[in-house]
């Protein structure tokens, strides 16, 4: 697994053989690689500020494109899956939020990492890869 506290690269394991999703899921951790970067740098705070709104906003996209698969394909767990979609845009939502009141602070930068990074991963590999097993399965 990669480095957890220096952002996160993609790696063809997390790949579901899906082109669309995979190449959402690339940039999603090109995303936030970058804002685990900026937070750790402390960088300028519009530079920030543009990567989590970017993220928030890119997330809702990528999330509605997998939910509109797994409704097409009537995919069993639909509402459990959207449930998490909906608590992770709620969580960068609150860092959104708190990086707005407060800043970039070390504290920030680890919750970034803990959060996002952890939570990219451990989805794809577990959540989307039984969605693209079942989308594969039924075709």
């Amino acid at each position: 697994m990669n480095n957890i506290t220096s952002g996160v690269a993609w790696n063809e394991a997390y790949s579901l053989g899906n082109e669309e999703i995979d190449r959402q899921h690339k940039t999603l951790f090109s995303l936030v690689s970058r804002l685990s970067s900026e937070c750790a740098d402390r960088c300028d705070t519009d530079k920030l500020s543009e990567t989590l709104k970017f993220l928030g906003k890119y997330t809702v996209q990528h999330f509605s494109f997998e939910e509109t698969m797994q409704v097409c394909f009537n995919y069993p767990d639909y509402e459990r899956h959207k449930k998490l979609h909906e608590d992770f845009v709620r969580e960068v939502g609150d860092l959104t939020e708190r990086f707005i009141k407060h800043g970039s602070s070390s504290e920030l930068s680890s919750d970034v990492n803990k959060i996002v990074v952890k939570w990219l991963i451990h989805h794809i590999q577990r959540e989307d890869k039984r969605v693209g097993d079942f989308i594969r399965a039924y075709l």
